[in-house]
């Protein structure tokens, strides 16, 4: 019964009042704040992003295909869901879903696209997901560079085989034992203070061996989604819910959102698509 009603109220939702909530939402807010600014039901907003993200994830799945890509970074960036992992009940411990969840992204450091991404842990086996998914996508050989979390090595070789120019850039931080003002470093991420390149695979070009523009957008990510927000309760309560927001921030970012530095989006200097999608044509998406 409840279900019926969330379907039936959001199919009363005007194109107009669907175009309101995604945009709120594209813009970082949260659902709460979305239903005080609407008038919205949470229970429809939170439909209403679940259908509109399995849209846009499945729309995004048959477009990003033969991409002429050439310098790729790939990133991790961490998150949690229904508590944080020293919280989650004991019975819980270990599904997916409760707890610490990373969303792994790779960018086109040319175009500025995100043709791939994942919701999942961190380990190898999600590390060849990912892997597979973005080798899948891709029309010509390219240069990759990861951090050095050692999931990735044995994944790009699956992945790519020597078909690649693969190196990792491996970051070393201060020394996080340090006790003198905790307080501080509880806020602050520890100082970089050294970075070292190695060269994996192929020949990749040294002056391209970097992850900056990988995360620089995963700061992105964090500013504009209000579940990525560190120290509030805006967390995600669901994986499921979190998967669709991050399909629907994605789709805004490479089609409706105009890079500063391209003044395009990352889709069209992609040739993917030939006009800024407004949020009009995101919300088409689901009766497409």
């Amino acid at each position: 019964m409840i279900t019926s009603f969330m379907e039936s109220e959001m199919n009363q939702l005007t194109t107009e009042k669907r175009s309101q909530v995604v945009r709120c939402l594209v813009e970082g807010m949260s659902v709460r704040a979305t239903v005080r600014i609407t008038g919205a039901a949470k229970n429809t907003i939170t439909k209403l992003g679940l259908d509109l993200g399995t849209a846009c994830r499945e729309y995004q799945d048959k477009v990003f295909r033969n991409l002429e890509c050439k310098r790729l970074q790939c990133d991790e960036i961490w998150s949690f869901c229904y508590a944080k992992e020293k919280n989650v009940p004991k019975d819980l411990k270990g599904i997916f879903g409760y707890g610490d969840v990373w969303t792994w992204t790779a960018m086109d450091a040319d175009t500025k696209l995100i043709p791939s991404w994942l919701v999942a842990n961190r380990s190898a086996a999600a590390a060849k997901i990912f892997m597979d998914d973005l080798a899948s996508r891709l029309k010509n050989r390219v240069q990759l560079t990861t951090d050095g979390h050692k999931a990735y090595l044995q994944a790009v070789e699956d992945a790519f085989g020597g078909d690649i120019d693969y190196a990792m850039l491996i970051k070393i931080y201060g020394n996080e034992n340090d006790t003198t003002d905790k307080a501080a470093r509880k806020y602050s991420p520890a100082e970089c203070t050294e970075t070292k390149t190695v060269k994996v695979s192929g020949n990749p070009d040294a002056k391209n061996i970097s992850t900056s523009f990988a995360e620089r957008s995963n700061l992105t990510m964090r500013m504009s989604m209000r579940r990525f927000t560190r120290l509030t309760n805006g967390f995600s309560k669901k994986v499921e819910n979190l998967e669709a927001a991050i399909a629907l921030y994605f789709m805004y970012y490479n089609f409706g959102r105009v890079h500063q530095t391209l003044r395009v989006t990352a889709a069209m200097e992609a040739g993917i698509a030939d006009h800024v999608w407004n949020i009009d044509d995101i919300v088409k998406l689901m009766s497409a």
